[in-house]
Formats: structure tokens, C-alpha cells, sequence
């Protein structure tokens, strides 16, 4: 007997043992806790744009921003632009203009201010060279204070709009529709997922605990990803940079491929549970049977994927490393203490449980393929 043939059959021998619910409860929690303890570092992710000071010395793109930065300035590449919509010479505003332009000389973030008015004397355009790398976090911090700090202050009780723009101002717009939107699109995942699998599976059971299986191992992928990447615990073990901030538009893509990929391996581990259920209503042996029909197949899949993601994770480009390794590490715990700890042990423990539909829901269509089947009388 093969070591894996032994490891898999040493499970099964777990999940049947009625004296074995001790071990299988403390085996939960210990996993359980373990995701949940990985997920902490997220509550500190700090999301932004990987800027130029993170590309490869080598790259003639780094070598050119950093030629312009000292010989010249940065900042005239993404200047923070300041519109000013209204009579702009007249004396309220030009007073406002001159506000900005003090308050603005006070601050080392910024460079000499650039003033532009149209023919038509109804618009103004400041122009405000930030310093440094445009997508570094002093940029940004920079821009907020000219938006909520410098601008209110020299254009109080002036007749204009003033709007602040810029690449630097369009990345602080775009983190906060992503903070905005980020809700709604967990919600409608999750919120569609549970539909699904309750139509499927006839349980109210199993998709919310699919639900929470899957945040669970999002979520420690998450925190291990800001722990190594932003953190920088073991960055260079495995050969990575340690930024400032995580890129912007990473949490959201992952939930959405993870989530996908996670709930693949659920939905195929739960159709052979529910399959046997159906058949023995037995449901520790369909436990067994699901594990043991699936396991390996779930395993293999998911180091094909952990292979894939290696290898973004082995390039230079700081935001291809943390795809690949908060990818990668989400399948492997997905599939490792999730779907071979976790989901088995928890349907072992609540035995018919899992399968409780409440009468009110019993109008739902039965989706199962595997209906006509049930019909059949088993046979030995």
C-alpha cells in the first residue's frame, strides 16, 4: 500500500469510527482557528499601485524615471492639477489662486505651480508638481491633503468650483469606487452561490457552510499575502519585494477567482457525498465515500493550479508575485485543510443535519441529476 493510499484510508477510518467525534471536533477547531489567525494581518492592508521605484533596476523604464527625478523632477510627469470653473479674473478668485499657491510653496511634496487661463477667462488650470514616484504613498497623501486641506483653505468664500485632477487624484478615485463596490460584489457572489446550492443540494445546510468555508480560506489567503508581501515576513525566502502597499484591484480578483475555484472543488466533493446519501442514507458512509471518490482528484487538480501560480509568483513584476502567491496559496489551503479537514469533519459531526431543507423551502425544484437515479432500487 502506497503511502497516499494508506494517509487516504486512515481518514476514512476516522470519519467511520463512531467514538471518533472528540478527535474530529478538535481537529475542526484547530484548523478552523489556523485560517482564521492567517486572516488577521489583513485587517492592516494598505491597497495602491505598484509605483516605478518597484520595477528591476535593469529596466531602461526605471533607469529613464529616475534620470528625469534627478535631473529634472518627477513630478512634471504627473502634476496634480487643480481646475478652477468660474470668472477666474476676477479679484476673489485671483486672491484664491495666490491662497493655493502659498499654501502649496509650505509643503516639500509639491514643486512650482504652472497657471494656464483659457481665452474666455472662465477657466484656470494650476498645475502642482508632486515629487517622487506618482503612485508612492507620499504622492497620494499629498494629493488628499491638497483636496480636503489646501484647496477648501484658499478657496473659501470664492465663486468657483474647484476640482482637483490628475493621474495621481484619478488612482485616490479609483481606490475609493473599489472600496465602494467591493461589498456589492461580495454580497452578489456569496448571495448567489447560496441560491444555487440550495436548489442543487436541498440543504440549507451545505451552503452556508460552503459560504463560510470558502471566506475562510480567501480570507487566510488574504492575510498571509499582507503578511509576506507588505509585512515582508519571509518575503525573501521566497524572493519577493516588500511594498508599501498591495495593488489595488488585487483583493477583489482574487475573491472572484478563488472563489470559483474553491467552490469547483465543494461542488464536486458534495455531489458524491449526496449522491450516496441519497442511495444508503447513510451519512457517514457518504462522507467516506465522497472523500475517498474525490480526494485525490481535488489534490492533483489543485498542485496543477499551485504550479500555475508559482509561476507568476517567480516573475520580477511585484504585482504578478502577489497574484501568484495569494493564488497559490488560497488553492493549497482550499484544498489541503478545507477540503480534507474541514468540510468533511464538519459534515461527519452534524451527520443528517447536513441535509435539512425547513419545510418552508420544500417548493423548490430538485435539481439533482442524479433524481431518476433515486428512483432505481439499490442493488448489491
Amino acid at each position: 500500500m502506497s503511502r497516499s493510499d494508506y494517509e487516504w484510508t486512515n481518514q476514512e477510518r476516522i470519519l467511520e469510527d463512531d467514538g471518533s467525534y472528540g478527535s474530529l471536533g478538535g481537529g475542526f477547531v484547530a484548523a478552523a482557528g489556523l485560517l482564521m489567525a492567517a486572516a488577521i494581518p489583513y485587517f492592516s492592508i494598505n491597497t495602491g499601485f505598484s509605483g516605478v521605484s518597484t520595477l528591476p533596476d535593469s529596466l531602461p523604464a526605471k533607469q529613464a524615471f529616475l534620470t528625469l527625478d534627478r535631473e529634472f523632477s518627477a513630478g512634471l510627469i504627473s502634476p496634480a492639477q487643480v481646475v478652477i470653473d468660474g470668472q477666474v479674473n476676477s479679484p476673489q478668485v485671483q486672491q484664491g489662486i495666490e491662497r493655493l499657491k502659498s499654501i502649496a510653496a509650505g509643503d516639500p511634496a509639491f514643486g512650482n505651480p504652472t497657471y494656464e487661463v483659457n481665452a474666455a477667462g472662465d477657466l484656470a488650470l494650476v498645475e502642482l508638481p508632486v515629487a517622487g514616484d506618482p503612485n508612492s504613498n507620499q504622492a497620494e497623501q499629498a494629493v488628499k491633503r491638497l483636496r480636503h486641506d489646501y484647496v477648501p483653505q484658499a478657496f473659501s468664500g470664492v465663486p468657483a468650483r474647484v476640482l482637483v485632477g490628475g493621474d495621481i487624484a484619478s488612482n485616490l478615485d479609483g481606490f475609493d469606487m473599489l472600496a465602494r463596490y467591493t461589498p456589492i460584489v461580495f454580497a452578489f457572489v456569496l448571495g448567489l452561490s447560496f441560491i444555487l446550492l440550495l436548489v442543487v443540494f436541498r440543504s440549507i445546510v451545505v451552503p452556508i457552510k460552503a459560504v463560510i468555508m470558502n471566506l475562510l480560506s480567501v480570507g487566510a489567503a488574504y492575510g498571509l499575502l499582507v503578511l509576506v508581501t507588505q509585512e515582508g515576513v519571509g518575503a525573501g525566502l521566497f524572493g519577493f519585494q516588500q511594498v508599501e502597499s498591495i495593488e489595488a484591484w488585487l483583493p477583489i480578483f482574487l475573491f472572484a477567482v478563488l472563489f470559483g475555484l474553491s467552490m469547483d472543488y465543494h461542488v464536486f466533493l458534495l455531489s458524491r457525498m449526496r449522491e450516496r446519501y441519497d442511495q444508503t442514507h447513510d451519512n457517514t458512509e457518504a462522507v467516506v465515500f465522497g472523500v475517498r471518490s474525490t480526494g485525490r482528484l481535488i489534490t492533483g487538480a489543485a498542485l496543477i493550479m499551485v504550479a500555475v501560480f508559482a509561476g507568476f509568483a517567480a516573475g520580477d513584476l511585484v504585482m504578478f508575485q502577489e497574484m501568484g502567491f495569494g493564488a497559490g496559496v488560497a488553492v493549497l489551503l482550499d484544498a489541503t485543510i478545507v477540503r480534507s479537514i474541514l468540510v468533511p469533519a464538519s459534515m461527519r459531526l452534524l451527520g443528517d443535519w447536513n441535509w435539512y431543507l425547513p419545510s418552508v423551502l420544500r417548493w423548490l425544484p430538485d435539481m439533482r441529476v442524479e433524481a431518476a437515479e433515486r428512483a432505481q432500487p439499490r442493488t448489491t
